[in-house]
């Protein structure tokens, strides 16, 4: 099987901030194109960041709020309707673009790299 894009070094890979957040804010992103959430997390000592979220589908406001959640940190700052995204939050992505959240198996401490 071929891989889907180019390969990448390992100092690459290095430069990914991938960071564990949680949750703290949730609500329904009306000015977006597509259905999607406003989301506040909570990096720890990397503070709190804003973002915009397509998962709608699988997720519910209210089950949001708590749940931790891995995100890149240190993608430059995005203008997604009339908020700054600050971090991209990760997910896997299904057939009918449905997005599952990854997630740590266990509650950890927020800002904890992932790598």
């Amino acid at each position: 099987m071929n891989l889907p894009n180019e390969t990448i070094s390992w100092n690459d890979f290095s430069k990914i901030e991938m960071r564990v957040g949680t949750v703290i804010s949730a609500e329904i992103f009306k000015e977006a194109k597509n259905p999607a959430y406003k989301l506040q997390v909570d990096f720890g000592t990397y503070g709190i960041k804003k973002t915009s979220a397509q998962i709608t589908k699988l997720y519910q406001l209210d089950e949001l709020i708590g749940k931790q959640v891995i995100a890149v940190i240190n993608f430059p700052p995005k203008q997604i309707a009339n908020i700054m995204s600050e971090c991209l939050i990760l997910g896997a992505m299904g057939k009918e673009n449905d997005i599952v959240l990854i997630q740590p198996e266990k509650t950890i401490e927020n800002g904890l790299r992932i790598g």
